[in-house]
């Protein structure tokens, strides 16, 4: 995160648990993070949040979070959508999508800490 000079990074893990998942956990503890309504650009390289948040939310909403395809599936996640959906409107956020593993350098930044918490949750389950 970062806001002018100060700069916070945030990252961690939770085991049993998706991609998918992870990729929006992370926005929504940044969004919570933040102390003041902001306004945010998020860059995310998961087309999954960046598309969902800012186009199909609007139809699983109206569908009482089921698929907009057959309204009987429900949609995958939404508890975390639902949170996401929650924190960014206390935000004025833009949804920025960024191509990931292409040398962006806070795209890199956020890969190093991803790695950093599996490094850390490995060392937390391995017994010696």
């Amino acid at each position: 995160m970062r806001y002018q000079s100060h700069e916070k990074e945030l990252y961690g893990f939770e085991t049993q648990t998706t991609n998918n998942r992870m990729e929006l956990i992370a926005p929504i503890m940044a969004l919570q993070s933040l102390k003041n309504s902001c306004n945010v650009i998020l860059m995310t390289d998961s087309q999954y949040v960046q598309k969902g948040i800012t186009q199909w939310i609007f139809a699983w909403k109206k569908n009482n979070w089921m698929t907009a395809a057959s309204k009987k599936t429900p949609v995958k996640n939404s508890d975390l959508w639902q949170k996401l959906d929650l924190v960014a409107n206390q935000h004025k956020v833009q949804w920025q999508w960024i191509r990931g593993h292409r040398g962006h350098i806070d795209n890199e930044r956020v890969d190093r800490l991803a790695n950093r918490a599996i490094d850390e949750a490995l060392m937390k389950t391995r017994k010696y």
